[in-house]
């Protein structure tokens, strides 16, 4: 069981961007020293929902930071940003970390973003699987070119060239978000593990692993193959313990939906369209339902439901729903120091 921690750099009611920041550090500073696996940081633009608007950057100095854990995006956007200059610098924190990071991405959503970056819709429609197949091009070649719709280029070196990390894997880790049979297929045909998100229960994450395992075996991958690409999925939730469950649960629902209604009422789509948007208080109800909120027996109780139901043994909860510092390092070193212990 791998458990790790989920950093959205929420901007509470009330706090600066600057005080959300430093708690996404020391989020992940305190992760390493509580023993977590790992550190997934989010990448959000103009909105209040998460105020890091490059996760692999804050990945770098994280990195940086820390000797052991590992650090991975979740998700860095592909449609905003040219999936080379992306791979560029995974391969940059993949040498010098010594494979310790990880590079999530995914296709986020059709807000303004696009227009800002000069993207467009159709980068986010329909230009997602072109993205990844250079990014992965990218990563595991040595000279690279491009015909694609989106991107056309000449041959170029790859440099730095991830392979060349002594002793370590020839590449960073690639996971995909995955919210729809599409992604689901497209994760598998490629060979590449899924994120799920927070909002999934047991029961839909399950059936999203078992289409995956599908569409592999369709692409003509082995058993053993399958197993091993299948052991990366990850499963993002929200963790908060205390020795009653119904403080955890309620110092939750009284902290996230202010935050929640705050950060999504902010989101605007590129083209007008409606987005409907979750009923703050429903969503937090429901997210202390799905997931290790309560006491650390319930919290790995949870977690090793969830492993048995779905298969996925890797994990990267919010730590951060009360918004507090103090109360989200606590949170923290309880998760390492009192719920891993009954995983093992």
């Amino acid at each position: 069981m791998r458990v790790g921690t989920f950093v959205l750099a929420a901007q509470f009611p009330g706090q600066g961007q600057g005080e959300a920041l430093h708690r996404a550090v020391r989020t992940a500073e305190v992760a390493e020293e509580s023993g977590l696996d790992s550190v997934w940081l989010a990448e959000h633009h103009f909105v209040p929902y998460g105020v890091c608007p490059s996760a692999v950057t804050l990945a770098a100095l994280l990195l940086g930071r820390t000797r052991r854990i590992r650090v991975g995006t979740a998700v860095s956007v592909l449609p905003t940003v040219h999936p080379v200059a992306l791979g560029e610098q995974a391969a940059l924190l993949h040498l010098t970390s010594g494979g310790r990071f990880t590079l999530g991405v995914g296709r986020g959503g059709p807000w303004v973003d696009l227009e800002v970056f000069g993207a467009g819709l159709r980068a986010y429609e329909q230009g997602f699987p072109e993205s990844l197949d250079l990014l992965l091009r990218w990563l595991t070649g040595s000279r690279v070119s491009a015909e694609g719709e989106r991107f056309a280029f000449r041959e170029v070196d790859v440099v730095p060239r991830p392979g060349e990390l002594i002793g370590g894997d020839a590449a960073p880790e690639v996971v995909v978000a995955c919210t729809s049979p599409t992604s689901v297929e497209l994760a598998a045909r490629r060979g590449l593990p899924m994120l799920l998100g927070m909002h999934c229960g047991d029961a839909e994450k399950a059936d999203m692993v078992a289409a995956w395992e599908r569409f592999s075996r369709d692409a003509g991958r082995t058993p053993d193959e399958i197993a091993r690409i299948g052991a990366g999925h990850v499963s993002a939730g929200v963790a908060q313990i205390a020795d009653d469950p119904r403080d955890a649960a309620e110092s939750l629902v009284k902290a996230m939906p202010g935050w929640l209604k705050q950060g999504l009422d902010a989101h605007v789509t590129v083209d007008g369209r409606h987005r409907a948007m979750r009923d703050p208080v429903a969503y937090t109800e429901l997210l202390c339902g799905l997931h290790p909120v309560g006491t650390p027996r319930i919290a790995a109780d949870r977690l090793a439901a969830t492993a048995e139901r779905t298969g996925i043994t890797r994990f990267a909860l919010l730590a951060e729903g009360t918004g507090d510092l103090a109360a989200t390092e606590e949170n923290v070193r309880r998760l390492g120091g009192e719920v891993l212990p009954l995983l093992v």
